[in-house]
């Protein structure tokens, strides 16, 4: 698919249609959706947005690419004045006193947010179930979950609510939804874009992700929020991305994929033999692939999932209703602090609190976290080594496909084990994009450090070759 952005930029400077009408087209399909993707709508603030992009028009006045494109804000991010609920009963009422550096220079470039979307509460989730406003139902199939924890907004992009909206990915939250609604979903280098004002789940693999229905979109989107930012110290400068330079893949002459991956019994024999399939298809265009070798899926989960419950549980300790959030009272302040988190936050939420003070306990931390650090390092060596013999690894998304609503709910840990092919990458804090083509839940490309836009420039291969 050709750039929606680009499309509609130049409808609107064709004056073929307004961009009020644009806004309130989209607001409408929003307000009727029955995939349950909206947390809450934006409308007052779109509407106002747009009538200023009319008059900017109407003046005969320049209006840059992004100007009047209608996108949507998973209900993670601060954006002031709004709902940030994190789709949770402890902020269910909570507007937010900021706007996050990523969003804010999307504004900055004349963008229209439409909608807080639905997601798994606090990211706290693989399927957009964990959430006080109902579980999103899959852009293709209702009876099924969106995925997560970026459900919603990888729905509205497949259902055309929004041009593009923004997840946010600490394990697979932006690509594994991509890959059930199939859409882009790009989990940038950790570090390119910055995380604040996005709700930390676990600091040290949080990413900013855009998702759309093109590779072109998410390039200008995600050159717009890419940047060092003084209000995180892990941000650094990049390079800008150019449409010229990622329609030319050349210059990619080897790919590997990891044979474990495809070897595993967890994986659904038609996305097996999907992957199998295409990769015999990228060898006809004359690209040589290697066969890798990497940790077991249950090592990369278990490591992932005990540093990411750690981090979250040193996260969430801000919140106990004393500052901000919905409090409530009890006999004393201990037993203040005690009910409003118990009742307010959820089960998967608190699951992983207490797994995650487990980690971190006096008796644990050395048997356990320390060695989850360990398998992170080593996880990272694995990957530099990888990466000096190809320049991407190929992987399926998803080990199945998407399981019916409900389903996850029984099953924590199936749907801990869903996220076997998105961690590792986390862990190794590489640039990884979804690209919905070759398996049913989509292929997974990988490049390493910083090297977003050959990542960017597969997806363009593929999306020609396939």
């Amino acid at each position: 698919m050709d750039s929606q952005i680009k499309q509609l930029h130049q409808q609107l400077v064709n004056k073929d249609i307004s961009c009020t009408t644009l806004i309130q087209e989209r607001l409408d399909a929003l307000k009727t959706n029955t995939n349950n993707t909206v947390n809450s709508l934006l409308d007052t603030l779109a509407l106002e947005l747009a009538a200023k992009v009319d008059a900017k028009i109407a003046n005969g006045e320049t209006i840059g690419l992004l100007e009047g494109i209608p996108f949507g804000i998973k209900d993670v991010y601060m954006v002031q004045g709004t709902y940030t609920t994190a789709s949770s009963d402890l902020l269910k009422n909570y507007k937010s006193a900021y706007t996050a550096t990523a969003i804010q220079k999307l504004l900055d470039a004349g963008a229209i947010p439409l909608v807080k979307e639905n997601c798994d509460s606090f990211g706290h989730g693989s399927s957009s179930e964990n959430t006080i406003f109902g579980a999103v139902k899959n852009a293709i199939n209702p009876d099924l979950v969106g995925g997560g924890s970026s459900g919603g907004s990888a729905v509205n992009v497949a259902k055309d609510y929004t041009v593009f909206s923004i997840g946010g990915d600490t394990g697979g939250s932006v690509r594994q939804p991509a890959g059930y609604n199939n859409v882009y979903g790009l989990k940038p280098t950790y570090g390119r874009i910055s995380r604040f004002g996005l709700m930390a789940y676990a600091s040290s693999t949080d990413c900013v992700g855009p998702i759309a229905k093109s590779v072109e979109d998410i390039r200008i989107v995600l050159n717009v929020m890419s940047g060092k930012d003084g209000k995180d110290q892990t941000t650094y400068a990049s390079t800008e991305i150019s449409e010229e330079n990622i329609s030319n893949s050349r210059d990619i002459k080897t790919i590997g994929y990891f044979k474990n991956f495809i070897e595993s019994e967890a994986i659904d024999p038609k996305i097996k033999d999907d992957f199998l399939a295409t990769i015999e298809k990228i060898k006809a265009k004359g690209i040589e692939v290697k066969e890798l070798d990497f940790f077991k899926s249950d090592i990369l989960v278990s490591t992932y999932y005990t540093l990411a419950m750690a981090e979250t549980a040193s996260n969430l300790s801000r919140l106990d209703g004393s500052n901000y959030g919905n409090r409530i009272e009890d006999k004393n302040l201990k037993e203040s602090y005690a009910v409003t988190r118990s009742e307010n936050f959820s089960e998967e939420t608190k699951r992983r609190i207490v797994g995650g003070n487990q980690v971190l306990s006096q008796g644990f931390s050395d048997e356990i976290y320390l060695k989850g650090l360990a398998l992170r390092d080593s996880i990272s060596a694995n990957f530099e080594n990888d990466f000096k013999e190809v320049d991407i690894i190929l992987s399926p998304v998803t080990p199945s496909t998407p399981p019916k609503i409900g389903d996850s709910l029984k099953d924590p840990h199936a749907m801990y084990l869903s996220d076997a092919y998105t961690v590792g990458f986390s862990l190794g804090q590489l640039p990884t994009l979804t690209a919905p083509q070759g398996t049913e839940t989509g292929l997974q490309i990988t490049a390493a450090k910083n090297n977003d836009e050959l990542v960017l420039k597969f997806a363009n291969f593929l999306k020609d070759t396939l």
